[in-house]
């Protein structure tokens, strides 16, 4: 979850850039104004050299307030600026200063924290660092195949291995649709190895990320391994981590239980439930565990959280690496 320095200095030089970018874009427009209506021109300068006369009469008046009238001329000067910019057809703000972030004025930082439009790029890079990205333009919804699954009734399951996703699916599409309109569902997604889990989830993750959504994407063992580096080696590069994993839109958890247990790892995995449930954020969790080995796992905190509070999505069915593998030599 933590950047390298080179990736933070990486995300400070952007900002270098996009406000040059912007101070030069400013510079053209202010120019061609200038060019275009002579008038302008003269009430920069005028602005100008009043701002320097204010400037001045605070530096050896510091108890006065006479720059009242100053202030009042130079507003005066910048309606007429407006109107003549109205006048010529241009927007009452094409002078003003640009920013690409209004909010942090393309610094990264509100105060000493950080702006929402730097977090989001952070969040990008561990997206990237993922392999997400490039996963989700093979699996994704297009790409699902029914036929891996069977369409044949056994044992006491009431559907079809096939009936069985093809309903998970529809209900997947369901928490897609309804993300923003109730936030803060969570799904768990059940099954033995090879059923087409994390396909799931990479699924379920590809829309919302087509929707602007922040995901992060986790194995377990990713997932505590990140907790416990920004636990005990605490550094500037990861002092976010536990920001992003407490806020990102959706949370995927891949492979629950196949991380070594102790108390550190229920205690954190409580502490990240428990606090995106009352944030309202969503988590996806799939794991091979039933919901009986959930419960022996984990602590009954833990367990019952989890359980009380996830809307489950049991797959089952054949391998379907091992019908891909058997495809394959045919």
């Amino acid at each position: 979850m933590s950047l390298s320095q080179t990736q933070y200095q990486a995300i400070l030089d952007s900002y270098d850039r996009i406000r040059h970018n912007n101070q030069m874009e400013h510079q053209r427009r202010k120019e061609e104004v200038h060019e275009r209506i002579p008038e302008i021109r003269e009430i920069d300068e005028k602005i100008a050299h009043i701002s320097i006369d204010a400037a001045k009469y605070q530096l050896f008046h510091p108890d006065t307030d006479g720059r009242a009238s100053l202030r009042a001329e130079i507003y005066e000067l910048s309606m007429e600026k407006i109107n003549l910019l109205a006048i010529h057809h241009y927007p009452t703000n094409y002078l003003d200063d640009i920013y690409t972030c209004p909010d942090c004025r393309d610094t990264g930082y509100i105060g000493t924290e950080k702006c929402h439009c730097f977090q989001h790029r952070i969040v990008d890079i561990l997206f990237d660092q993922s392999n997400l990205r490039d996963l989700i333009k093979k699996e994704n919804f297009g790409t699902f195949q029914l036929d891996y699954y069977s369409d044949v009734h056994s044992g006491d399951k009431a559907l079809s291995p096939r009936e069985n996703i093809q309903g998970i699916l529809n209900r997947s599409r369901q928490f897609i649709d309804s993300f923003d309109i109730s936030p803060g569902r969570n799904l768990l997604i059940t099954g033995p190895t090879g059923v087409g889990k994390t396909f799931l989830t990479h699924c379920i993750a590809a829309e919302l990320l087509q929707q602007g959504k922040s995901v992060i994407y986790l194995t377990a063992y990713q997932f505590f391994e990140q907790l416990a580096d920004y636990s005990f080696r605490r550094s500037q590069e990861n002092s976010d981590t536990l920001s992003f994993l407490l806020s990102c839109d959706l949370l995927i958890i891949d492979d629950l239980g196949t991380e070594l247990n102790n108390g550190f790892i229920n205690s954190q995995l409580f502490l990240c439930i428990n606090e995106r449930i009352l944030r309202k954020k969503s988590t996806m969790i799939s794991t091979n565990l039933s919901l009986k080995q959930l419960s022996r796992t984990y602590t009954e905190r833990v367990s019952s959280r989890i359980v009380g509070s996830y809307e489950l999505f049991h797959i089952y069915g054949e391998d379907i690496r091992i019908k891909k593998a058997v495809s394959s030599l045919d």
